[in-house]
C-alpha cells in the first residue's frame, strides 16, 4: 500500500520543482549563451514577382492526419501547479480557436497527486477538439514506469498523441534527476506497439543527431521533435536550482554545458537527410514566424514554440493571442515575399547555408 505521506511529500517537492520550471525561465535569463539556433545562416532567397497575393496565401498543415491552420505547435511546457493551470488553460483555449496541436508539461505530477493532475486535465476541458499531446520523460520509462501508468497520462487528457521527452542533460543537472537512460529504446518501443496513439520523442533544447533519429525511427515513433540549442537552456534552468540548492558538483555541471547540444538548425538538416519521409517537428529557440518558415524550407514539417507562448500567456489571453496573430502573420509575409502560396511549396522553396552551418553540414 502506498504511504500516503510520501505521496504528499512528492507531490510538494514536484509542485516546488514545477513552479520554479516556470519562474525561473521568466525571470532569470537561462537563455543560449554562446551558441544560436543557426537559423541566422539560412537565407531564403527573395522573389520579386511572387504570382501572389497575400491575402491568399494558405498556411494549413497536416500532421499525423490531422489539419492545422498553421504548421504551429503549442509545445510541452508546464503542470502541476496553479499557475500551470492558468498557463494551461489560456494555452488550450488558443488552440482550440486556432486549431493548433498543444502538448502539456510531464504529466508525472499528475500520476502523484489528482490535486496536480487539474493542471492537465483543464487542457481538454478548454479544447474539446484539439489535438493534445500527452508527456512522459525517457528517464521515467527506464526506471519502471509501467504501461499501464502511461496509458492514464493518455486518459488524463484524452489525448490524441504521446510525446516520450528526451533529456539526458537536464536529467544530469537536476538537483532531484535521474539520469537512466538504460533501455529506454526498448520501451519506446514496446510503448509503440501498445499504446493505441501515435508516439513522438522529442529533445528539450541538445538536438537530436542523425545516430539518435535513425535509432527513434527503427523503434516505430510516429515523429521527431529535434528541440535543438539556442534557445532556453534546462541545464541553466536546471544549474540555477542547484546554486540554490547548494549542490556544488550539479551546478558546476550546468555552466559547463549550459550550451551543450546541437544547434536547431544543424540537427533538422541532419535528421532530415536521414529519414526522408518521417514527420519532423522543428523547435528549440524558435522566436518568429520568419523562422519558422526558414524550418519548414530546411526539411521540418512543423514547428513548435515554448518559451515565447509562455512569456505571453502568464500576461494575459489578450497577450497569448496578439503573439500568435503576430507570428502567423510573420510567416504568411515570409511565403509572400518567397512566393509560397502554400506549405508545399514552401517546403520546396531555394534557400542558401551560410557560416557555421555551412560548414557543420558539411562535416556530415
Amino acid at each position: 500500500m502506498t504511504d500516503p505521506v510520501k505521496l504528499e511529500d512528492e507531490a510538494h517537492d514536484i509542485m516546488k520543482r514545477k513552479q520554479e520550471g516556470i519562474d525561473i525561465p521568466l525571470n532569470r535569463n537561462v537563455q543560449a549563451k554562446t551558441t544560436s539556433t543557426f537559423l541566422e545562416y539560412v537565407k531564403l532567397v527573395h522573389n520579386a514577382i511572387p504570382e501572389l497575393n497575400l491575402s491568399d496565401i494558405d498556411t494549413t498543415s497536416i500532421f499525423l492526419g490531422r489539419r492545422f491552420s498553421a504548421p504551429l505547435i503549442i509545445d510541452s511546457m508546464t503542470g502541476g501547479t496553479a499557475k500551470a493551470l492558468l498557463i494551461n488553460g489560456r494555452l488550450a483555449e488558443l488552440a482550440e480557436s486556432y486549431s493548433l496541436p498543444m502538448g502539456v508539461g510531464s504529466q508525472r505530477a499528475g500520476l502523484v497527486s489528482e490535486k496536480l493532475a487539474d493542471s492537465y486535465t483543464i487542457a481538454r476541458k478548454k479544447a474539446p477538439n484539439a489535438f493534445l499531446i500527452a508527456n512522459i520523460g525517457g528517464a521515467q520509462l527506464s526506471s519502471g514506469l509501467s504501461i499501464d501508468k502511461v496509458k492514464k497520462l493518455i486518459e488524463m487528457i484524452n489525448a490524441d498523441a504521446l510525446v516520450v521527452h528526451l533529456n539526458p542533460l537536464q536529467e544530469l543537472v537536476q538537483p532531484e534527476g535521474e539520469p537512466r537512460y538504460s533501455g529506454v529504446l526498448k520501451c519506446i518501443a514496446d510503448l509503440v506497439k501498445v499504446i493505441g496513439v501515435p508516439v513522438m520523442a522529442k529533445e528539450v533544447g541538445a538536438g537530436i543527431s542523425r545516430e539518435a533519429a535513425l535509432k527513434l525511427n527503427e523503434v516505430g515513433v510516429s515523429a521527431i521533435n529535434v528541440a535543438g540549442a539556442g534557445g532556453t537552456s534546462w541545464a541553466g534552468v536546471e544549474k540555477v536550482r542547484a546554486e540554490s540548492a547548494s549542490e556544488r558538483l550539479k551546478t558546476r555541471l550546468g555552466e559547463l554545458f549550459w550550451d551543450w547540444g546541437i544547434p536547431t538548425a544543424l540537427s533538422i538538416i541532419v535528421v532530415r537527410r536521414a529519414l526522408m519521409k518521417l514527420p519532423l517537428i522543428a523547435s528549440g529557440g524558435i522566436r518568429n514566424g520568419l523562422e519558422i518558415a526558414k524550418c519548414i524550407a530546411i526539411g521540418a514539417d512543423m514547428c513548435a514554440m515554448a518559451y515565447p507562448f509562455l512569456v505571453n500567456a502568464v500576461q494575459s489571453k489578450e497577450r497569448l493571442y496578439q503573439f500568435a496573430d503576430t507570428v502567423i502573420a510573420e510567416l504568411k509575409s515570409t511565403m509572400f515575399l518567397v512566393g509560397a502560396g502554400d506549405m508545399k511549396t514552401l517546403k520546396s522553396t531555394k534557400y542558401i547555408l551560410t557560416g557555421e552551418l555551412r560548414s557543420e553540414v558539411n562535416e556530415y
